[in-house]
């Protein structure tokens, strides 16, 4: 007798976990495959094909008048499901009505405005800031930060792919080690204070937590930037501590522009793009650039200059000179 199959959406977090997808990405898939399915009043997807995802994808724009980002993402969880779920090749390509980005420039802040507001920022949230805009990380990667992943000797810090494909190097500032390592000596003595009282085991990514038995415990693991209380961890059920929640340093920088009398609309990205476009206006190649900020495509780097390009200089991070 064979095993009962799996239901759709099992198969769709086993494949998923497959790819190393994020948690982040696992869950947003899983919403828009069960809206989609709703729409077409809980049929199969097995049973519909392109009239079915243009019906649906059209629906959105007209109807829901949604976000160019959001009908993307939409539209890349329809065609995982098809691809490496329901593996059905569909009958030609989708057609919908897309929605055309705007090609916005990305608000920037002068280097005196990055330190005021930088100044009017206390104690990880500062450092968190010093970070992106040191580094040109993105917020998630800087959160997601393991003890691992900082090397002093070398001067960089290695930058993890979420969705387990290209890591990267990037510079670690010298004006940023001194509080990198007390905010490790922190994030160290809870550590031991977790292990103390039974807990202390931290999510690992891609199996490893399976491969390697207690390396969730193990310092070298744990997140630099861990959340000041435990919480059961969604994927597990396991009580553990995560590192500092995405929604909190946005507050904290809104609130330290206001302070600061900058009247810009400033969220954690932005300091990635003064970082960026900091690094042209000093003279860095394009190519540099790109490979620090993790673009794919340089098209997207592009966006930050109009600068000629120079090559052969050593890098040196903006915020080492503010």
């Amino acid at each position: 007798m064979n095993p009962t199959k799996p239901r759709l959406f099992d198969q769709i977090s086993q494949a998923m976990h497959l790819k190393q997808y994020s948690i982040h990405t696992k869950i947003s898939y899983l919403k828009w495959i069960k809206q989609f399915i709703l729409f077409h009043n809980k049929r199969h997807p097995q049973y519909m094909d392109v009239p079915e995802i243009e019906t649906y994808l059209n629906y959105l724009v007209t109807d829901k008048n949604v976000a160019p980002a959001t009908q993307s993402v939409a539209f890349n969880a329809i065609m995982f499901l098809y691809k490496h779920v329901i593996e059905k090749g569909l009958t030609g390509s989708v057609q919908a009505l897309r929605v055309q980005q705007k090609k916005q420039l990305p608000v920037v802040l002068t280097r005196d405005e990055v330190t005021q507001i930088i100044d009017n920022l206390t104690d990880v949230y500062k450092l968190i800031v010093q970070l992106i805009y040191g580094c040109g990380m993105r917020l998630s990667e800087v959160l997601s930060l393991r003890v691992k992943d900082i090397d002093f000797d070398n001067h960089h810090i290695i930058v993890r792919d979420r969705n387990g494909d290209q890591d990267r190097i990037t510079m670690l500032p010298k004006k940023l080690e001194e509080p990198l390592r007390n905010q490790l000596n922190y994030a160290k003595a809870l550590h031991d204070k977790d292990l103390a009282e039974g807990f202390g085991n931290v999510y690992l990514p891609y199996a490893l937590e399976k491969q390697y038995f207690n390396a969730n415990k193990e310092w070298i693991w744990q997140y630099v930037l861990p959340s000041h209380k435990l919480s059961k961890d969604p994927r597990s059920g396991k009580t553990r501590r995560n590192h500092v929640h995405k929604s909190m340093p946005h507050s904290h920088i809104k609130k330290a522009t206001r302070t600061a009398g900058i009247d810009k609309k400033v969220s954690s990205h932005t300091f990635r793009h003064s970082f960026a476009t900091h690094l042209f206006e000093d003279g860095y190649d394009i190519h540099t650039i790109q490979e620090l900020l993790g673009h794919k495509d340089i098209s997207t780097t592009m966006i930050y200059t109009r600068i000629l390009n120079k090559s052969g200089i050593v890098i040196c991070s903006p915020i080492d000179s503010l």
